[in-house]
């Protein structure tokens, strides 16, 4: 009876042992090659509309949807890149709902590649505090944009000026600064890859989105972006009956990211009208759960 006894005991320990350090390899599931997050774009009506606050983002990702990185869009959060105490909170209800704090999105902060050499450097003082908020919410990236008026060359050479500036900045916070194709010349997969090349920093690199290419065509766009990637943009509008996205051929795109090596965050931006933003998210993420055994 007591060999029993110590027996279930043990047995306890054990079983508290692993939900304690759920890794152990002889138990673990296999890993997949990517991590879904979620955009906050994804919800930006419901943003806008006050229903849902940044502050909330983070739990909501988690209990609704099952997702666990998110991405901050700054405009909902704009003046608070300083605010310490809110960040402490943000941080804190992220970190309560098990919720990795991956990337900002940054914009309204000026254009990178403004012609105007003093325009320009505010713009990239601008983005010093995002930075900054960044590495104290635990992110790896803030994602920027490439703009500016002039020919391609001329905006090329002001965003490289910038984006070494940034660069050099965040290394300090080991913070990368990631680069969307975003409209304009940025939505040329060939002169992006272009700037990133010159800059040629480690922690500068690229975000590629599935459907901001435009004129240019996505999947070309995306190959040459991916030596870049820091992490990957999927954009969804609409699905089928079957649940794949009608605009871009998903199997084709996940397999350009797979053979490229990536290996991180693979971020859910629904930016659909024909489902809610709830039910479009719960699709995107059927949709990419698909690829996780690629």
């Amino acid at each position: 009876m007591n060999s029993r006894r110590t027996f279930l005991k043990n047995l306890g320990l054990a079983t508290a042992g692993l939900t304690m350090a759920p890794s152990l390899d002889l138990f673990a599931a296999k890993k997949s090659w990517f991590e879904i997050s979620l955009a906050q774009w994804s919800l930006h009506k419901t943003l806008f509309k006050g229903d849902l606050k940044n502050i909330d983002f983070p739990e909501l990702a988690a209990k609704k949807f099952g997702i666990y990185g998110v991405e901050y869009v700054n405009q909902f959060f704009k003046d608070k890149a300083k605010d310490m105490t809110y960040l402490k909170d943000l941080n804190h209800r992220a970190k309560d709902n098990g919720v990795k704090n991956v990337l900002i999105m940054v914009d309204g902060e000026g254009n990178l590649g403004d012609a105007d050499e003093a325009k320009r450097k505010e713009a990239v003082e601008n983005h010093y505090k995002w930075i900054d908020a960044a590495a104290f919410l635990g992110c790896g990236a803030i994602r920027v944009n490439a703009a500016g008026k002039g020919t391609p060359e001329e905006v090329k050479n002001q965003v490289v000026h910038s984006l070494s500036t940034l660069a050099d900045y965040g290394k300090k916070a080991k913070i990368n600064v990631i680069v969307e194709n975003h409209g304009g010349i940025s939505s040329h997969g060939d002169w992006l890859s272009d700037v990133l090349k010159a800059v040629g920093k480690k922690n500068c690199g690229s975000l590629p989105d599935f459907g901001n290419f435009y004129e240019y065509d996505r999947y070309q766009g995306v190959i040459d972006l991916m030596p870049y990637a820091k992490g990957v943009s999927a954009k969804t509008h609409d699905f089928d009956a079957s649940g794949n996205e009608t605009k871009v051929d998903y199997a084709r795109m996940m397999k350009i990211v797979k053979d490229a090596g990536f290996r991180g965050y693979v971020g859910i931006e629904y930016e659909g009208s024909n489902l809610s933003e709830v039910d479009g998210i719960i699709a995107s993420k059927k949709l990419l759960e698909k690829f996780k055994s690629l």
